[in-house]
């Protein structure tokens, strides 16, 4: 089995199993996780994500910028950043 295969046979039982072992680096009966197998498992998880077309305030890795008052703080990662040099005089 091929692994897109793997993730449209996925169930979401087990996403969040894997999402689990992931985020806990060990299995559910406790045994650790290589980094071969959290790296393959969050890829996974990702894909998963991807191809259920799920929110993405509900994707790992998804972080909330919104403020109390509704507005966004941060700034956008791919948006040019302007230095300002300061010079004593």
């Amino acid at each position: 089995m091929n692994f897109e295969k793997m993730i449209e046979a996925m169930t979401p039982d087990i996403y969040e199993s894997l999402k689990r072992a992931v985020e806990l680096g060990k299995w559910p009966n406790g045994e650790r996780l290589t980094k071969e197998q959290r790296e393959t498992s969050l890829r996974a998880v990702i894909a998963y994500e991807h191809a259920r077309n799920m929110p993405e305030d509900q994707r790992v890795g998804f972080i909330d910028r919104t403020r109390p008052d509704g507005t966004q703080h941060g700034c956008d990662p791919l948006a040019p950043q302007t230095l300002k040099i300061l010079t004593e005089q």
